[in-house]
């Protein structure tokens, strides 16, 4: 985690899961955070990694130690609206379905190899709050089965696909 308030620190250790917080603050480039984040978690014999409100681009100093094993998921079925306010853009545009996107990173914004997605409509008089929370619930949904399959290694990358995850 970079930030001491996330919410996943207290469901962590209520799951008696181990939690570092290793704030980016202080570090003058993102790679020498990238760098200290990969070496906390080969501390911790870490595999994979599952991004979760991590709001920062990674770089190739953590994606190249992850190789294929770092996740992703963002509010939007990408390649649609990447980047910030996705659920804002969706409803901007005038979408009838949104949802989410669970990815494999690479060095693009929400570009990686899409692993699973999952659609919901977008209602009437939907705003942003109510959308967003109608996403969320598939994101809760969606994000344990992709974590529980790359653990697995039932995922096969070929080119920009992602075999096995359907």
């Amino acid at each position: 985690m970079n930030r001491a308030d996330a919410g996943a620190i207290e469901r962590a250790r209520r799951a008696g899961v181990p939690c570092v917080v290793l704030p980016h603050a202080g570090y003058p480039r993102r790679e020498d955070y990238d760098a200290q984040l990969v070496a906390t978690l080969h501390e911790h014999d870490v595999t994979m990694v599952a991004l979760a409100g991590f709001m920062r681009l990674v770089t190739k100093v953590l994606l190249d130690a992850f190789a294929g094993r770092v996740l992703n998921i963002h509010p939007s079925l990408l390649p649609a609206f990447p980047g910030l306010h996705a659920q804002r853009q969706a409803l901007d545009h005038g979408c009838k379905i949104a949802g989410c996107t669970v990815h494999l990173v690479d060095e693009g914004l929400d570009a990686g190899p899409i692993v699973l997605q999952a659609a919901v409509p977008v209602l009437d008089g939907d705003d942003e709050a109510t959308l967003s929370a109608r996403i969320l619930a598939e994101e809760h949904r969606l994000y344990p089965e992709a974590v529980k399959r790359l653990a697995a290694g039932s995922l096969r990358i070929e080119g920009r696909r992602v075999l096995g995850a359907s």
